[in-house]
């Protein structure tokens, strides 16, 4: 056991500010550009608390976390190395303020998405659009 390598646990948050748009930060370290806030989940933590503690570090918002939305685990998702992130729907009000290793913190509408996206993010944001208007049919597995 002592030399396997298993893929390291994150979470990333899509936080909504009602009307406004999603909450992105943009990373200070590589890999650069934006992304959903979230991070590793630390021993002895669940991914709840990962998620609630990643969330006001890197935006400075107190979340309402509403529901697990997916879990990513394409190996190739982060460059660094292999993770696998459960992703979670959230809600905040506030003004957002960049933290730990963020550089900068937006609130973006679907439409008017920044760009580059760091990791899979792009594909995250699109699966959470999609499935806000077409439900949870949206993650079939085999369908």
């Amino acid at each position: 056991m002592k030399d396997r390598k298993n893929p390291l646990p994150t979470v990333d948050v899509i936080i909504e500010l009602g009307t406004r748009g999603i909450v992105l930060v943009e990373r200070k370290n590589p890999p650069y550009g934006w992304a959903l806030p979230g991070g590793f989940v630390d021993e002895g933590e669940s991914v709840e608390e990962a998620a609630l503690r990643e969330a006001l570090e890197e935006t400075g918002l107190e979340v309402t976390l509403l529901c697990q939305m997916h879990a990513y685990s394409d190996p190739k998702r982060d460059p660094r190395f292999h993770t696998i992130t459960v992703v979670f729907a959230a809600t905040a009000g506030g003004e957002p303020k960049a933290g730990d290793d963020a550089k900068g913190v937006g609130v973006f509408k679907e439409t008017a998405l920044p760009s580059p996206m760091a990791f899979d993010h792009a594909r995250i944001l699109r699966d959470y659009f999609k499935w806000k208007k077409e439900g949870f049919a949206v993650f079939r597995l085999n369908g």
